[in-house]
């Protein structure tokens, strides 16, 4: 086995469930050591569980990554349980569809929140800390290189009908990579984003099962029309959806040393899918 990520400090946003939860396995089974974040307490601690039951070390710091004051205090619970900060993951995120004409301003700005005002927030949270480990780091005549992967969506490259909203932001968290890429090297910190593709998840399940989820106190209508679905999967040149555990590899790809010399980049993980 190896531990690649031996004794790192990973925060990952929306880790409780999906593709945040496999991220934050992925990561802890190579020796990081976790800050799961989910809305609802009980998913969140069940991933920690997990963690800790494979041998890895986790924490949870719940809430909204909307909030104002979450940034903060997600930071802050990596430097008081860890104290460090060394991998970022910028994955929590919904969708919340409709076409243009039908779009409200609460649809609107909900997207742009969650998706682009949360990253923001985050890595403007985490610049002083990682200005002065980097600092301290120097002065001693290290070098450690520190990620932030951010993620994105195909639909932020290409667009989609029906998703303004979640484009435009998926679009802007390109813009926040690449700039940061080049504003955070002289911190020896590597910015860089994966798009997805379809991944299969309980937000991309059947539509014909009628769910819904429970986000920032609205009840928002989740999954995919069926006969979509199977449209969607037979546009991508392997033939299927990835599954949160493909989705989860992509990630780590960019957090391990081999990608050292990587930034400002953003990675498809789309089953070879190129447009929409």
């Amino acid at each position: 086995m190896t531990s690649k990520l031996e004794g790192k400090v990973a925060l990952i946003t929306g880790s409780g469930r999906g593709i945040g939860r496999s991220i934050a396995l992925k990561l802890a089974s190579e020796g990081a050591r976790i800050v799961v974040n989910d809305l609802d307490a009980e998913p969140a601690q069940e991933a920690v569980q997990a963690i800790r039951e494979a041998g890895g070390q986790a924490v949870a710091c719940i809430g909204n990554v909307t909030a104002p004051d979450f940034a903060e205090r997600f930071v802050a619970t990596a430097v008081n349980e860890y104290k460090g900060l060394d991998i970022i993951v910028n994955n929590a995120g919904y969708t919340w569809d409709n076409v243009i004409q039908k779009m409200s301003d609460e649809q609107w700005y909900a997207m742009l929140d969650c998706h682009l005002t949360a990253p923001f927030r985050i890595l403007r949270a985490a610049q002083p800390v990682i200005r002065a480990l980097a600092k301290a780091e120097g002065e001693a005549g290290q070098r450690v290189m520190r990620k932030v992967v951010n993620i994105s969506s195909v639909a932020g490259l290409f667009g989609n009908a029906g998703q303004a909203n979640y484009s435009t932001a998926k679009a802007g968290i390109v813009g926040l990579t690449q700039t940061l890429a080049k504003e955070w090297g002289r911190m020896n910190v590597t910015v860089n984003c994966v798009a997805y593709g379809f991944i299969k998840t309980r937000l991309t399940g059947s539509a014909a099962d009628g769910g819904t989820a429970r986000i920032d106190g609205r009840d928002i209508k989740v999954g995919v029309n069926p006969d979509l679905m199977a449209a969607m999967e037979r546009s991508i040149p392997l033939g299927r959806g990835g599954t949160p555990d493909e989705a989860a590899g992509a990630v780590y790809l960019l957090c391990i040393p081999e990608s050292d010399y990587v930034s400002g980049q953003t990675l498809m993980c789309s089953g070879g899918l190129t447009g929409i």
